[in-house]
């Protein structure tokens, strides 16, 4: 039913229309009326019609006038203007947005009912424009609590998330490269609070079911703080949450401001549920670092007396003076983790400048640092069993040679040197271990071409995850699984159609088809011809 104002100071004139539209479109329109300007708007405000017929010239607030304010509150509205012939020049100079029609007195029927008609396909489309956009935000009420869930997973429990951050604040919109992370914890008042030093919840597993039920009101009220939110799902009686942040550290006001918001959340959380809720929160952290801050969380809900504790306020973290690198530090060992050589070289170097333009004068300082960097990239390096046998004595002369160096250049050699060399035994490793996958894989692949072979069964047959595979596979050999596949297959197909008495459905056959149209259409893709017409220029004579 399209909803029709009828605004006219005419009685006879409305009484025409009325008829006119009730004769053309029955059953279709719901109809309205007003005589004058005010009382035009007023129906407007409280009834939103979808089409408004309006006669220029009325009482008080003209039409012209009363259109602006309606657009105001009914921006959908479409008009249909009607007026004498000496005012419709006024009327097509004055207003234009959302004017379907300019009509003049006396009405000509066929135009009329002509520019209503568009009018109400007009009111189809948006409506069903509105229709679809509705069933889009539904849709996307439904995934984005699980590419959140993603995401936050991915915090907890990928090492390599940095891979996946470019993705996940593409498909959340998250423009900030820093954030912190918070947990909400749930539970019960411990029946005995004295004899706990800390604040501590009872009956974990039991309120971490009973909020099942309030938690997309618990995602509501957390958004409600922080829109860019990315909630988790609940984990036993927590919920992870990562809230981006504009900045790359925290001021003090920010600070209170974030504890106070946790606070009032916590009281409305409370409100609405039978348990009591704490909430612990990470210092502010690059993107890539965030697993650091939801530990520090973790930390201040188990060192914090408070319901809110804030990792900034607690010695639940390692602080560093004032210039140290501490972010060249962390991308030293990520790097070595990764045997990313070329950023390891550049980190080390780098960071070992700073010690000399720092603490150039304390050599004993910086022996010792070199030495506790030395040790711990190495550790990274056996913890990925990239430098073999552990022996207990492997480094029983570092103290003696490090102690003998004071050329800060030659030790600046030395620590770079030793530290690229572990970094190179993880690199070495991993190329050496993805070499020897591929080469099993395409071994196996190519035993197995003819048959209907999948990523999984490749996959399966290497004994690594179909996802890992097919990104080592896509690296180490520069196209996917599948088009190797299909190239592989595409080579055998024109040794055996050389064999003139070999058919095509032979061929298909042979090399793991079961359609041969599709094996036509997938050989001409790939060769440029069909398969007949090459088996055809093969056995033409060369002139």
């Amino acid at each position: 039913m399209y909803k029709i104002l009828l605004a006219d100071d005419e009685g006879i004139a409305i009484e025409s229309l009325t008829y006119i539209i009730e004769k053309d479109f029955p059953g279709k329109c719901d109809l309205r009326s007003a005589k004058t300007g005010r009382s035009v708007i007023e129906l407007a405000e409280t009834w939103h019609p979808d089409i408004a017929v309006m006669d220029i010239q009325m009482p008080g607030i003209n039409g012209i006038d009363a259109m602006k304010k309606i657009k105001d509150l009914c921006p959908t509205t479409l008009f249909i203007v009607v007026t004498a012939y000496d005012k419709f020049d006024y009327a097509k100079e004055s207003i234009s947005l959302g004017v379907i029609s300019y009509q003049t007195k006396p009405l000509d029927r066929k135009k009329f009912t002509d520019a209503l008609q568009t009018a109400l396909t007009q009111i189809d489309k948006i409506k069903e424009r509105r229709s679809n956009d509705l069933k889009v935000l539904e849709k996307l009420e439904t995934v984005i609590p699980v590419i959140e869930s993603g995401m936050i997973y991915s915090i907890l429990f990928q090492d390599n998330f940095e891979t996946d951050i470019a993705n996940y604040k593409n498909l959340l919109d998250i423009p900030q490269t820093h954030g912190y992370m918070m947990v909400i914890e749930c539970g019960e008042a411990p029946e005995m609070p004295e004899h706990s030093g800390k604040a501590s919840l009872e009956n974990t597993i039991g309120t971490g079911f009973r909020i099942q039920n309030y938690y997309q009101n618990i995602r509501i009220r957390e958004k409600s703080f922080h829109k860019k939110a990315v909630i988790g799902p609940i984990m036993s009686n927590k919920i992870i949450v990562f809230v981006p942040y504009d900045e790359t550290m925290l001021s003090y006001n920010d600070r209170i401001h974030i504890i106070d918001q946790a606070r009032d959340l916590i009281g409305q959380l409370e409100a609405g549920t039978d348990v009591i809720f704490r909430i612990g929160i990470g210092s502010v952290k690059p993107l890539n670092d965030m697993k650091a801050s939801y530990r520090e969380a973790l930390n201040s809900l188990k060192e914090g007396n408070n319901n809110v504790s804030h990792a900034d306020d607690l010695p639940v973290a390692c602080s560093y003076e004032q210039d140290y690198p501490i972010e060249l530090e962390k991308l030293i060992f990520d790097s070595i983790a990764k045997g990313d050589i070329n950023n390891t070289l550049e980190a080390s170097d780098h960071f070992f400048r700073w010690m000399e333009e720092s603490h150039g004068n304390d050599l004993q300082g910086i022996r010792i640092k070199s030495i506790e960097f030395i040790l711990w990239a190495e550790h990274i390096a056996y913890e990925n069993g990239a430098m073999g046998l552990y022996h207990f004595d492997s480094r029983d002369d570092y103290l003696d040679i490090i102690s003998g160096i004071t050329d800060l250049h030659i030790m600046r050699k030395w620590f770079i040197q030793k530290i690229s060399d572990a970094c190179s035994s993880v690199e070495s490793k991993s190329k050496k271990q993805t070499s020897c996958l591929l080469d099993t894989a395409t071994k196996w692949i190519s035993e197995h071409y003819r048959n209907d072979v999948s990523l999984d069964d490749v996959s399966r047959e290497v004994n690594v995850s179909p996802y890992y595979f097919s990104r080592l596979f896509k690296e180490g050999c520069g196209i996917t699984f599948i088009e190797y596949l299909t190239n592989l297959r595409m080579e055998k197909a024109k040794e055996l159609l050389q064999d003139q008495t070999c058919t095509v459905r032979e061929v298909c056959s042979s090399v793991g088809y079961q359609d041969p149209n599709y094996f036509s259409r997938i050989f001409k893709k790939s060769v440029g011809v069909t398969p007949t017409e090459y088996k055809e220029s093969l056995s033409k004579p060369v002139l």
